[in-house]
């Protein structure tokens, strides 16, 4: 008699049905009116997200990091959670890989297959270590020469002096500068083809051409 009786590995919620009473069911498929299963059991106590991260993130997902999580069907509700791991294959079709993600808050309204967008929070530097990085110059001030982008600076005796620079981002007309200037040299505009290291200039005064 026992082995009529069919058991729940776990405790949970039915959310499909599979077979009708009066059915076979077997664990191969052998066509007709055979069902290789019974119904599908939920455990909504332990639903996490599975999301895909794009190769050239995932080296910033650790274990443990906290995460924001939002449901589609409710964007206005930001629930808190951790990655709870990494699954060490990646989809050489979509360049992603997959990673686990627990959720912190439990509620009747997260159900199974639901539209998520995740957010991944990174640990915030302390307000002291926050500091901008490089200058901000006007775009007029970087050039070419021999292939490497410069700048000239006004030195004494207006002077110029060719410096070799790594620009950064665009900051609408102006360029982030990483490296090779400081902060409040005095910079050549929009330099002509014919200047070169240790030329002589004139500073424009009022109303004339710059």
């Amino acid at each position: 008699m026992d082995n009529t009786i069919v058991r729940a590995p776990f405790a949970g919620i039915v959310t499909s049905k599979a077979a009708q009473p009066g059915e076979i069911v077997s664990p191969l498929a052998t066509g007709g009116y055979t069902r290789t299963g019974i119904g599908t059991i939920v455990d909504m106590e332990s639903l996490e997200v599975e999301v895909e991260v794009g190769e050239s993130y995932i080296g910033r997902v650790q274990p443990k990091m906290p995460v924001e999580i939002v449901l589609n069907a409710y964007p206005d509700w930001r629930i808190p959670g951790e990655v709870i791991a990494i699954i060490p294959a990646a989809d050489r079709g979509k360049a992603t890989v997959k990673v686990r993600v627990a959720l912190k808050e439990k509620d009747a309204r997260i159900v199974p297959d639901m539209g998520v967008r995740v957010s991944f929070l990174e640990a915030a530097q302390p307000a002291g270590e926050q500091k901008p990085q490089g200058v901000r110059v006007p775009a007029g001030a970087i050039v070419q020469r021999d292939g490497a982008e410069v700048a000239f600076v006004l030195g004494d005796e207006d002077v110029v002096e060719q410096r070799a620079i790594k620009p950064g981002i665009a900051m609408g007309k102006d360029r982030q500068v990483l490296s090779g200037l400081t902060a409040g040299e005095t910079v050549v505009l929009d330099a002509p083809e014919t200047l070169q290291d240790g030329d002589a200039v004139r500073l424009a005064g009022a109303g004339e051409a710059q």
